[in-house]
Formats: C-alpha cells, structure tokens, sequence
C-alpha cells in the first residue's frame, strides 16, 4: 500500500467568499503568501463520500493521462472535505456547457441542470464545432469530451450535467483561444450515496452490474428518452457512433488496471472510507473497466 493521501488543515482567515454554484456547502480560500491559484473546500452532503469518491476521480484521472482539476482531501473546523485548485488562471474565463450549448441551440434552457433532455451528446459535439475556433480546434475538443465519458463511465459518475464541463477561452488573442476545460466535479462516483448495509447487499448478491446500468447519466442520448442512460451505456452507444472519437478515448484505459484502482483506494485514510465502501469501489470500476475493454475489440 503507498502513503496515505494527505490532508489540508485550512485555517479561518484563508477563507474567501462562498461559491454560489451547486448544492452543497463550499467556500474559496486562498494560503496567505502563496503564489498559487485559489481552491474551492466542499464539505459533502451528510452520509456521503463524496469527498473520497472527488479524490478517486481525481487519481484515476491522472492515470490515464486525462486533464483534470488538481483535488486534496481537506478539513475546516473540523470538517472533512475536498478541495479542488481553480484552473481559470493566466487570463482565461470559464464558459460552461450550457452557455456553449444556448449560443447553439436558440432553444436550450441554461437555466434547467436536471432533466435537460437536450443536453444530448450529439448536440455537445454539434455545439463544440460551432463556437470552436477552427475544426482543428473542434475536433481536439470532441476528443477530449469523449475522454471525459469514458472516465465517467469507469469511475461511475452520474453528475456530468451542463455545468460540469466547459470551455476555457481567452478573449485577448486573435483568434479567441478556446480549449476544453479540466475534468472537475466527480463528487457523484464510485457509489459514494450509498449507505454501507447496501453496499454490502449488492457485493453478496452480485448486484453492482445491475447499480452501475441503473445510473442515470446527465448526458442524453436522444431528446425523446425519459433520462440519460448509465454513463457505461452511453459510452457503449457512442462507441459505435462516433468510433473516430471513441475508440482512441478507450485506448486510454491501458493506462490502468485492477491493482492500480486497489493502489488508488487503499491511499484514501482509513478513518475517511470504510471497508465496504472500498470494496464496492474496487468491485463497480473492475466489473466497468472489463465492459469498456469490450468495446476496444
């Protein structure tokens, strides 16, 4: 087992302004002295491991080589954590999905986050080679989102709604520079809503294929369904609609295996995951990384 992930002890007078984005408790702060971005500190919703199942994502990110927010576990006042370093640094702005997606679609609701049925993969691709600056620049961000589904589906989060991607754009160059952002906000992974009595009843009744297919991913396939499909079921569909872009974004999964995703949760501290909890996690991304290998055939 490596060295257990660190923990930030953040003190009161680093603490900025409250995040108005999003449902749970966060503030900014910033390290007196330090020469570095801002962070954002997000307590999880009670009964939740969101703040494990953030620095998870965050390291299954990182192995396979996918852009992604820097996360630290972290504590304030006695509360444990997370806490995601800014990535709007160096001039750039931040426009999420659904500004990307009104400037495109007259008919798109910014304003409705959950039960958006046209926030549709097709019309995320369609978006990007609208507002991208050239097709070049188009086609490296179609990539990039087809990562960030992959990655989703493996680490099973369901949260991807239009607020949890977005492009970085400089407005002071000519043209405007535009790239996708780092993938942020995976709080909603690795079953981290899950109580541990039924963590336990699906690890001895071979449920979790049946929990990850029940997930309700924030990304639609059409505009007609009633949800999204599971983010390992969107990522099944797109691989055969869109191989060009699909196909490479699999090929990243040879960066990683059982015994790394085992490596990445014995890290978490003990008092911060329980056993059961570890056990579902390993079990939902060995059964899912074996599902997505299947489609690289």
């Amino acid at each position: 087992m490596g060295e257990e992930y660190p923990i930030i002890r953040i003190e009161p007078d680093w603490v900025g302004q409250p995040e108005e984005m999003g449902s749970k408790q966060k503030f900014w702060y910033r390290h007196p002295g330090a020469h570095e971005p801002a962070w954002l500190f997000k307590i999880p919703r009670p009964g939740t491991g969101e703040h494990w199942a953030e620095k998870l994502a965050e390291q299954v990110a990182a192995a396979l080589e996918i852009p992604h927010a820097r996360v630290e576990l972290a504590e304030f006042n006695g509360a444990a954590g997370s806490t995601t370093e800014s990535f709007t640094v160096g001039g750039h702005s931040l426009l999420h999905g659904n500004q990307v997606l009104e400037a495109h679609d007259t008919r798109y609701d910014p304003a409705r986050r959950y039960g958006q049925s046209r926030h549709t993969l097709a019309r995320i691709l369609q978006a990007l080679e609208t507002v991208c600056p050239s097709p070049e620049a188009a086609d490296r961000a179609k990539a990039r989102i087809a990562e960030y589904l992959v990655l989703d589906a493996l680490i099973g989060n369901t949260d991807r709604h239009h607020e949890n991607w977005g492009l970085l754009q400089r407005q002071d160059r000519a043209p405007p520079h535009m790239t996708v952002a780092p993938s942020y906000d995976h709080a909603s992974s690795f079953g981290r809503e899950l109580r541990d009595d039924r963590r336990e009843r699906y690890l001895e009744e071979g449920q979790v294929a049946w929990y990850v297919a029940r997930g309700r991913g924030a990304v639609y396939w059409t505009e007609e369904e009633p949800h999204g499909p599971s983010p390992l079921e969107l990522v099944r569909r797109a691989a055969r609609s869109y191989p060009d872009l699909f196909l490479p974004a699999l090929d990243r999964l040879r960066g990683i295996d059982d015994a790394m995703v085992a490596r990445l949760i014995a890290r978490v501290p003990a008092a911060w995951m329980t056993v059961v909890a570890r056990k579902f996690a390993q079990e939902l991304a060995s059964y899912v990384l074996r599902e997505l290998r299947s489609l690289e055939r």
